[in-house]
This record gives C-alpha cells, structure tokens and sequence, in this order.
C-alpha cells in the first residue's frame, strides 16, 4: 500500500464528505459520504468496487463524531489505517487571517471558530469535523486547507467594496471568494494545455455546480472573483440568486417578511429552482426546457446569460487571455450550457468545436473551440488531491 495517503475531510453542517487520496496520482482509493446529520435517518455511506455500502449512525448523539468513527472501523477493515499519513480538511472560510495551508491545533481551530459570523452554515461544521477526526486519529498530523487562501492575491481595487471604510475595518466585509482549490488546480492543469508556465499564464475559470464562481486569474495568481463576502453574490446558482440589488432585502423585510424567511429565499429557494419552479438540477432544467417549459427555459437563458457577462467583463482584469476554462459539474458535462455561453460570447470570436465539446464530458478534459479562434476547455477539476497535496507538502516541510 502506498505511503502517500491523505485522508480529506470536508464536513458540512448536515453532512461529512470523505476520500482517500493517493498523492502521487490523485486518485480516490475509497469516497464517501456521511448525511442527513441531526435527523433518525443519518447514515454513512461508501463505495468499493463500484459497489455502495451504508451504515446508519445512531439516532442520539454527535454525528460527526459517529460517522467519523465509522470512517476509522472501515479503514481498519481494508487494511488501510496504517497506510495514512496525514488529514486534510477543506475550510469554506479563512478571512484574511488565513493566506495558506495550515497545521491544525488549538490556536487554529479558535481562529476558525472565530471566523464563523463569515460563514455560519460552514465554519462551525469544519470545527466539528476536526474534532472528531483528531480524537479518531490522535497521532496524525491534520492540515485546514481553504477555499479563501487562492483569492488573497486579489487586488484592493477588486477586493474592496464601495462602502465606508470603517465597514471593512470594523468587520471585515469585503471580496473574499471561494472555491479556490478548484480554481487553483484547473488553471494548473490548463498552463499544461497551453504549454506555457504557470506564472505566465492567464485565464478564466469557470466553475459551475450547484454552487458557481468566475475567477480572472492573471499570471498564475487570482485577481478577481465574482463570489464576495459570502458565497451568495455573483453568479446565478442551483438555489443562489448571486448579484441582487441589496435594497430588495430592505424592501422583503418591510413587508413583513422575517430575516430568516429572507434569508432562505435569497440562499436556497432562488437560483435555478426559484426561475424554473421546478428543481436546481440542470440536467432537470434541460429536460423540461426540452419539453418546452417556459420557466426552466427562462432559468436556462438567465443562467447562461449571467455566466456570459462575468466572463466578458473579467477580461477587463486580465493583459491577454490564454484560455477560458469550465470545471466543476455542469461545467464538466453540461454540453448545452457549455454551447450557450459560447454563443453569448460571439462578439469576442469564440466558436464551438461540437464534437469537441461533445468529447468534453463524463471526467474528458478537451478544448472545445475551433482552430484558430479564442481557447475554451474543459478540466475536470480535483479539489481533493489539491487539499491532499498541500497537506503531504505542509507535513514533509
């Protein structure tokens, strides 16, 4: 068994994401996942062999701590416990306090803590999380790796909101930016396509899940992205409204709404589900637009349209662009959505290769543009061999 294993760990509010990286090849030897986290039906569960197993986690008690006990019992049942080396966690938020990978002890895990008012759905679970996986593994060294860390290299003038200052000094608000693992790796991944290095290449990153971010990335380094203080601004999302007029929030809660209704309408009834009224899956926005529902219709236009936009004006950050990049699950397999962005962006020369677009899917990076015009590409992003590498880098310096 390979010395090179990193257990990562992304735990969430309701749920606990685990994988097994290989770091020398960035395979997953084992995934899985821990849900439904405070109801009867929390469970764990895994795949081997193609095959998924479940385990379910008693009604009483802490889940995290459960499902990651459970994590220890099957690691010791495949022989592999031994093999790991160090624990990755992925953190949604590290302010501006945290630039880069971490070690984690007390003082870290206070910090993170501490910056919950920031992300309150998020940091409090990575707190958890930790815990649970430092009493289950006692000896090994453990590493916060965070989202925020790839944006710090943002500009003031990209970072910083046009309101008082006393705002930003008082609490902190200001761009932050997430996913930047995601970023991180994929505009690595593409200096390879472009054969050109790193620190001199430019790009667009686009990535698009149920969560979605645009980020310029000039020379290597972040210099815009279009999530802000939270992960709710910038683009249209599965349940997202991204960038709203933030007087319409004023407007809600003098009529009567509460700030808790306003606050789940804004993150988790809006977005594709909000638009269509009818799901926040793309592939089911498609199948019904298909069919001619005009509301998944206008979500597929209003999305593809919002993506377009972002990408046209962060060309504005960048001297040249090497490459816009797609990543992430719609932006990996969603060929039609990938089709429609193009086109929004004829006026700057880009033109869809159909069949590389359509050899671009199911884990198939490709450049997905014709010869000769403006690069487009696919790279299936892998944020969890990012997380793993970093904490294999911090443990061996």
């Amino acid at each position: 068994m390979s010395n090179s294993l990193v257990l990562v760990i992304n735990s969430g509010s309701s749920s606990l994401k685990f994988a097994l990286i290989d770091t020398v090849s960035g395979e997953a030897t084992l995934s899985g996942l821990g849900e439904c986290f405070g109801m009867p039906e929390a469970v764990v569960s895994w795949k081997i062999d193609g095959e998924k197993h479940e385990h379910a986690l008693d009604a009483e008690g802490n889940h995290h701590q459960q499902a990651v006990d459970r994590i220890v019992v099957l690691l010791e049942e495949l022989g592999m416990k031994q093999d790991i080396v160090a624990i990755g966690h992925r953190v949604v938020h590290g302010g501006e306090k945290f630039t880069k990978t971490v070690k984690i002890d007390e003082s870290v895990l206070e910090e993170i803590d501490s910056l919950s008012d920031l992300a309150p759905l998020h940091n409090p679970a990575h707190v958890i999380g930790m815990r649970a996986a430092m009493a289950a593994f006692p000896s090994l060294s453990q590493y916060a790796v965070f989202d925020t860390a790839f944006h710090q290299t943002m500009p003031a003038k990209a970072y910083t909101g046009a309101i008082s200052q006393k705002l930003y000094t008082d609490y902190g608000i200001r761009r932050y930016g997430f996913h930047g693992t995601s970023h991180y790796y994929v505009s690595r991944e593409a200096a390879k396509v472009v054969n050109k290095p790193v620190e001199e290449s430019n790009f667009i990153s686009v990535h698009l899940g149920n969560g979605a971010s645009v980020c310029a990335i000039k020379n290597g380094k972040s210099v815009d992205t279009s999530m802000g203080f939270t992960p709710l601004a910038g683009l249209m999302m599965g349940t997202r409204c991204g960038d709203l007029d933030p007087s319409i929030i004023e407007f809600l809660l003098k009529k009567g709404w509460s700030q808790q209704e306003v606050f789940d309408e804004l993150n988790k009834k809006s977005g594709l589900l909000g638009v269509s009224g009818l799901t926040s899956d793309c592939r089911g926005i498609i199948e019904a637009m298909e069919n001619g529902h005009e509301g998944a219709t206008l979500a597929f236009e209003l999305f593809c349209y919002r993506v377009a936009k972002y990408i046209g004006s962060y060309m504005v950050a960048l001297d040249e662009l090497d490459a816009i990049i797609f990543t992430a699950g719609i932006g990996e397999n969603s060929l039609p959505i990938r089709s429609k962005i193009l086109e929004n962006l004829k006026i700057f020369g880009y033109r869809e290769d159909e069949e590389g677009n359509a050899a671009a899917r199911f884990g198939n990076a490709g450049v997905i543009t014709k010869p000769n015009t403006p690069v487009a590409m696919v790279i299936p992003t892998n944020e969890e061999w990012v997380i793993a590498k970093e904490s294999m880098e911090l443990l061996h310096a």
